[in-house]
């Protein structure tokens, strides 16, 4: 799909690579040690490589309106296979609150190519409120409120997922309180059709799942169906000014659903 910029996801090795007008960084990859801690099953098999991120990318000519703006830009793709009877995900963390707004920072995904599931829940304390499973294909556009735990799952083993991001550009992610609790409140699991089911994790009070699809934005955040999201702020750098400034939605996100 058209994502806006000039930036495609390799394989091998799995990375990025960027067009002539585009920068971006020395990806950063997630290997399958690193996230062991955060599996249902630590000492499971699955790709070496499990993820590779790119924090900071765009036009050149963006940049200092992306800077200005305290906005950044992330694109992150997933290999294909499974981690065990689990889906191949990131590991769940909460964003850390930003110095230069006072709020830890909501997220705006976009999905580029593959299926993922954004599975959200209110809390990392032992009672995990509200928790969601967003299921969103190509095109699909989901935002994750402030301060809630989060991760990024393939929903389709057989194909890699690669997906962009809007993000505060003062990001941090804090993994404490979901490597507390072995993880999320729920596991994400593959039977032998690789199709998923939801396992709920004894470490969490009782919760309910809903499983859904993405919300229409456009009211409440003015984000626009079938125009990436990139271009979008190209187009009104205003619109997604609320990523790094989330008290501009303080009343749209008590009430949020996904």
């Amino acid at each position: 799909m058209n994502v806006g910029l000039a930036i495609s996801a390799t394989n091998d090795p799995l990375g990025f690579a960027y067009g002539s007008n585009c920068f971006g960084p020395t990806v950063e990859r997630r290997m399958l040690n690193d996230i062991r801690q955060s599996l249902l099953n630590p000492e499971c098999k699955g790709p070496e490589i499990v993820y590779a991120i790119a924090m900071d990318v765009g036009k050149y000519e963006n940049k200092k309106v992306l800077q200005d703006r305290m906005l950044l830009y992330g694109a992150v793709t997933y290999a294909a296979g499974r981690l065990g009877n689990e889906p191949v995900r990131s590991q769940g963390h909460i964003h850390r609150v930003s110095q230069h707004s006072g709020w830890s920072p909501p997220e705006v995904y976009e999905i580029w190519s593959g299926s993922a599931i954004i599975y959200m829940q209110e809390t990392a304390e032992d009672n995990p409120g509200k928790c969601f499973a967003v299921y969103a294909n190509a095109g699909d556009v989901v935002i994750v409120p402030p301060n809630w735990a989060h991760a990024t799952i393939s929903a389709n083993p057989l194909t890699p997922l690669t997906f962009g991001a809007w993000c505060d550009r003062e990001y941090g992610f804090l993994y404490d309180k979901v490597k507390a609790h072995k993880g999320l409140a729920w596991y994400a699991l593959l039977d032998e059709s690789n199709e998923i089911n939801w396992k709920a994790n004894p470490l969490y009070q009782p919760s309910e799942l809903i499983v859904k699809k993405p919300e229409d934005y456009f009211a409440n955040f003015g984000i626009e169906k079938n125009i990436p999201i990139y271009t979008q702020f190209e187009n009104d750098p205003e619109r997604f000014q609320f990523v790094s400034n989330p008290k501009l939605k303080e009343n749209i996100w008590a009430a949020f659903i996904p």
